[in-house]
């Protein structure tokens, strides 16, 4: 049974919570991580594919910035650290995946794909990371690592492989 099943306070009841847990994405009784990174992927493709480069990096950094006290907050509420349905991290590991990503729904697929790999897998040191840091910088570390991870895959993926699309 889920923390969230056992009674603890219903993300959707307050907004730190709420966006925290990824606006309701994180709420998936299977796979959280993975229904977080969709939802930070329809953000992607509905309003920050066009954002132009210096736009798209402050962004990251507002959202990284503002995903360690969600995080942070959410986790010392919930007195659980990192609870499965705090995907906020996922949100900004993706959008990390997705800069300066080529056009084309192949790039989105291919940058969700690289990202979950690496997030899942957790290589060192972002397995390091995981167990050894904590607090909200804690939760989004891990994913800000594996984000890099992902953004230099699927930049060596475009410079190899430039004309791949669908």
């Amino acid at each position: 049974m889920s923390e969230h099943k056992k009674g603890l306070p219903k993300p959707e009841k307050n907004l730190i919570h709420y966006a925290a847990f990824g606006f309701g994405s994180g709420l998936a009784p299977k796979a959280p991580g993975t229904f977080g990174t969709v939802a930070g992927m329809a953000i992607y493709w509905l309003l920050l594919q066009d954002l132009s480069l210096t736009s798209y990096i402050v962004m990251l950094l507002a959202t990284t910035v503002l995903g360690i006290y969600l995080c942070h907050k959410t986790a010392a509420d919930l007195q659980v650290h990192d609870h499965p349905g705090i995907v906020w991290d996922e949100f900004v590991g993706y959008w990390i995946t997705m800069l300066m990503a080529p056009a084309g729904m192949i790039w989105l697929l291919l940058g969700f794909v690289y990202f979950r790999i690496f997030d899942i897998l957790k290589p060192w040191p972002i397995s390091w990371l995981d167990k050894k840091v904590g607090g909200g910088f804690g939760i989004m570390v891990d994913d800000i690592l594996a984000g890099i991870f992902a953004l230099a895959t699927l930049q060596l993926t475009a410079y190899f492989l430039p004309s791949l699309s669908f």
